[in-house]
């Protein structure tokens, strides 16, 4: 019987075979100087390297960032990132325009985001629909603007003893530019094969220094249109023209990328005042105008045929407007004394407003005099904190110095959701998207606390090691306590180990404690009217449900480091993340024909919710993986080669599911709060492995580059009938651009994303909505096949 070979075994061919290597390009002192590079994140050592760190640490460079066609940050990241999956959903309410990154198959709120080191906001947007994600609050990459990056350090190790709570998965750290000189503009077009989804981007920064080279201030903005994209497909059922169906053979949904209209503008700056002490200041902002679709309504929808004649008489679909305001401000003061203590100290601001208007619709309860653009209502969220960060080296007879650090942090947040115009709410509400009622007006805040302290140190030339602890006290749950030990040794200047322990914690957010509302959901090819209730709420807790307390996780991490031979550098990481109490939202819990359940809520005043749904601390995991990654440079005769690969390798399993409460059981057996469809998108509704391999030709004149990615297999589970189960196929996708540098400041680039027009495979019809949503919206790949553009850029 042939042997089975191993995800690891083959993650380690591939990459002693292809030379491996995340997306860098640049000739061969680029990759020396990346391994070289003084990173900032995971580590309080002022002088710690790539090469040298004790836990994995990726550097994604401007070039890896703009390597490919896209200009979204977390799209761009996750191709050069094999931990890091973000797909594309569709028709999921606020998660279409808003859609969150996972690193390591766990929640996208359990990785933390960090701008120069400092805490960014998270979104104020929860995500309740059946997306990658659902239930999470995590920060929006996208808001980040491309031009303004230096650097992305990517810690992939639990960090929660550093820097407090979501830093489970790992930390990505966004590092901006902050020269004094220097500058660039670009002009980015592209369009998708299948003719729409077409975008044009202006971007551009510039370094400008000042006050005879004490203070820089480096300024960075992009300015972007995109419009949607539409893969629906016709409808194929037996009940046309009634409810949510068009007529047979009829494409009437919109099933794609929303269309957004962006802008953003960022400015990084530092002043010295003496050799002793200096200033620095970085301001974001940004706003995305984002319209994405609801569910088709068909003339003849809710029994409203006579009203529908005189306003859409062939039916329609309302589209859902999100306006994303994002602000951040962080400003500082760092230095040293004589005596050889450095500090910082900083206030980080952070805010997100997203404003949602229902357009193209109805409120069937207006008649004929209904409006057709509603305004729904807003969720809000806002950061401030307070930081102080104190570090000495000590001489202690040691190879090298050690390093002591400690320090204190303070923190306030606030999450509103405020209501929408009576007209989006009275009676049946806007079609697509219903506003938020008095009822659901939420103005809820906290505060806390935290110390922290660490020690780390090169104990013998070959033997560095570090511990890290960290006590934090929140307002409304309690305390946590972290703690992480890290070690790395070097058998020679060619071979190292390094290993983590590290424990650590996720705060329920403001907004999974806090957010209610009715929506309409599709699941198992029904709708059904959804009510979200807080934990805390009358409603959730005759269901059974209990005030959310935190995620607590136990993490583990051996890895190699391997310089076998020059410009080759690989290095394997295994890992294991164990999370207890883990923070999902609930299945939907059917309601309908509950009569018991039914007089509950009435009893409560709530009425018409045909399921319900709350979070809960229901769930423990075990996430499992090994990471490759490695980079090697060829230097030809003309130019340098660099080879590319990165593998991943995860699994997640659900160990513990809290059985029923007593109240849920009262109300009868066939009701769970975990049901197999949320229990299949978090053990495997994301690539089980993930390969990427690139080459990249670098001539004086021309660059050349090529990028192959295979995304595993992934499965989405049917909520009540397995027969429904469906797994999708892995698909490879090719990318390749040429650029021409015209001059030293002239750049000229033509390329393809997925040239080969690549599709997942099809969903099967019972769950594909009649043959309209023909693919899933958890495809990590997207569904909307060959992008074609071109860029021009002029650098100074």
């Amino acid at each position: 019987m042939p042997r089975k070979i191993s995800p690891l075994a083959s993650a380690i061919a591939a990459a002693l075979i292809a030379a491996p290597a995340f997306a860098q390009d640049g000739a061969a002192d680029r990759q020396a100087s990346t391994l070289d590079t003084v990173i900032v994140t995971g580590t309080r050592v002022s002088d710690r390297t790539v090469a040298e760190s004790q836990s994995p640490i990726d550097i994604i460079t401007p070039e890896a960032l703009q390597s490919t066609g896209t200009t979204e940050l977390a799209t761009a990241l996750a191709r050069a990132l094999p931990s890091l999956n973000f797909p594309r959903p569709a028709i999921t309410d606020g998660t279409s325009g808003v859609r969150p990154a996972q690193l390591r198959g766990l929640s996208p709120d359990q990785v933390l985001v960090l701008v120069n080191g400092k805490r960014r906001h998270v979104s104020a947007l929860v995500n309740v629909n059946g997306t990658i994600g659902r239930g999470s609050s995590a920060v929006d990459l996208n808001a980040i603007p491309v031009s303004a990056i230096e650097r992305v350090e990517v810690l992939r190790d639990g960090a929660s003893a550093q820097y407090g709570s979501d830093a489970i998965a790992g930390v990505v750290n966004i590092v901006l530019k902050g020269s004094g000189k220097g500058g660039s503009l670009a002009v980015d077009a592209g369009q998708y094969s299948a003719g729409d989804g077409a975008l044009l981007q202006l971007s551009g920064d510039a370094g400008v220094g000042f006050a005879d080279g004490r203070g820089q201030l480096h300024v960075a903005a992009q300015l972007a249109r995109q419009d949607e994209t539409d893969r629906a497909g016709p409808y194929q059922g037996t009940a046309p023209n009634t409810g949510n169906n068009p007529d047979v053979g009829e494409v009437a949904f919109v099933y794609g990328d929303p269309k957004v209209d962006a802008g953003v503008v960022s400015a990084n700056a530092a002043f010295d005042f003496s050799d002793n002490a200096s200033a620095y200041a970085t301001a974001i902002a940004g706003n995305r105008d984002i319209t994405s679709f609801a569910f088709y309504r068909s003339p003849n929808h809710s029994g409203q045929g006579a009203l529908l004649a005189q306003v859409y008489p062939d039916g329609y679909v309302p589209e859902i407007n999100q306006l994303s305001q994002d602000r951040s401000l962080v400003l500082g003061a760092k230095g040293g004394t004589d005596g050889g203590w450095n500090w910082d100290v900083s206030y980080d601001y952070g805010y997100n407003h997203l404003f949602f208007h229902t357009q193209n619709s109805i409120n069937y309860s207006l008649g004929a005099d209904s409006p057709s653009r509603f305004y729904d209502g807003a969720l809000e969220y806002t950061q401030n904190a307070l930081n102080a960060d104190f570090s000495k080296t000590l001489d202690w007879g040691l190879a090298y110095p050690a390093t002591l650090s400690f320090g204190a942090e303070y923190r306030e947040e606030k999450w509103n959701q405020s209501p929408g115009h009576p007209d989006s709410y009275t009676g049946s509400g806007a079609q697509g998207f219903a506003g938020f009622t008095p009822l659901n007006a939420v103005h809820s805040d906290r505060h806390n606390y935290a110390v922290y302290a660490g020690l780390e140190a090169d104990i013998t030339d070959r033997f560095s090691a570090g511990a890290a602890g960290r006590y934090e006290d929140y307002s409304d749950f309690g305390s946590e306590t972290s703690g992480k030990l890290s070690a790395r040794y070097a058998f020679s200047d060619k071979v190292a180990l390094r290993g983590t322990v590290a424990s650590g914690f996720r705060a329920p957010s403001l907004a999974q404690q806090n957010y209610q509302a009715v929506t309409s959901n599709f699941v198992n090819g029904q709708f059904f009217e959804s009510g979200t209730f807080p934990a805390a709420s009358a409603a959730a807790q005759a269901l059974g449900a209990e005030p959310l307390r935190a995620e607590t996780s136990l993490s583990y991490g051996l890895g190699l480091v391997l310089q076998p031979v020059d410009r080759l550098y690989v290095t394997i990481d295994a890992y294991r993340i164990g999370i207890d109490d883990r923070i999902v939202l609930s299945s939907n819990i059917p309601l309908a024909g509950n009569a018991a359940a039914q007089e509950l809520l009435a009893g409560l005043g709530i009425n018409g919710v045909t399921s319900a749904r709350y979070f809960t601390n229901a769930i423990d995991t075990t996430t499992k993986g090994v990471d490759l990654v490695g980079t090697y440079a060829l230097p030809l005769q003309s130019g340098t080669l660099n080879l590319t690969a990165g593998y991943n390798y995860n699994k997640t399993e659900v160990t513990r599911v809290a059985p029923n409460p007593e109240e849920l059981e009262a109300l009868g057996a066939n009701l769970e709060r975990i049901g197999r469809d949320e229990r299949g998108r978090i053990e495997e509704g994301f690539p089980r492995d993930k390969l990427a391999l690139g080459a990249a030709w670098n001539l004086q004149r021309w660059d050349f580059n090529l990028g192959a990615t295979r995304y595993g297999e992934f499965t989405t589970r049917n909520s009540s009938n397995p027969a429904n189960d469906q797994t999708y196929g892995a698909k490879w996708l090719l990318d390749a651009s040429v650029a021409f540098k015209a001059d030293a400041n002239w750049t000229l680039t033509i390329g393809g994303d997925n040239i080969l027009d690549e599709y997942p495979d099809e969903t099967i019809f019972a769950n594909s909505n009649s043959g309209q949503f023909p693919y899933s919206s958890q495809s990590p790949t997207g569904f909307n096949g060959a992008y074609l553009y071109a860029r021009a850029a002029y650098k100074w």
